[in-house]
């Protein structure tokens, strides 16, 4: 059986971008961060003594798209920057109260609108064979 890898690359990416977008606008809609900065405190939140690389390399951005997007979240307060006590050249980035709270807040309705999203379309086995195809892809790329 032959596979158009084209319309494999073109069906992934249209995929993740329609999933972006609807759970971008339910988390808008329920008045929660939007999923951009969400995806950088949930980073944050799951690395010790998180730096910028690291949210560039969990996210696969740049240093300096990681960067913009620390700014905009510590400007809403959600994050703060301190000295790296071991580069002086980077700094740290933690979690604020009001940016635990704000994980919180959005998980409910992230949760919620990926089950709907995958639990419709894909379950059991499928749904982990989709999840176990994308990890490989994913770890082949890395190495």
């Amino acid at each position: 059986m032959s596979v158009d890898l084209r319309q494999v690359f073109e069906d992934l990416v249209r995929f993740e971008t329609d999933l972006w977008n609807g759970v971008d606008a339910k988390l808008r809609e329920a008045g929660a961060i939007p999923l951009g900065s969400l995806d950088v405190l949930r980073v944050v939140a799951r690395t010790e003594a998180c730096r910028i690389n690291d949210i560039a390399t969990a996210l696969c951005i740049t240093i300096g798209g990681a960067s913009q997007a620390v700014d905009r979240v510590v400007a809403r307060g959600l994050l703060e920057r301190r000295p790296n006590p071991d580069d002086r050249r980077s700094s740290i980035v933690e979690l604020t109260a009001d940016g635990t709270a704000a994980i919180a807040a959005a998980e409910t309705v992230f949760d919620a609108e990926l089950a709907a999203r995958f639990g419709g379309a894909l379950t059991g086995s499928a749904l982990r064979s989709f999840a176990r195809s994308l990890s490989t892809l994913r770890s082949w790329r890395n190495s």
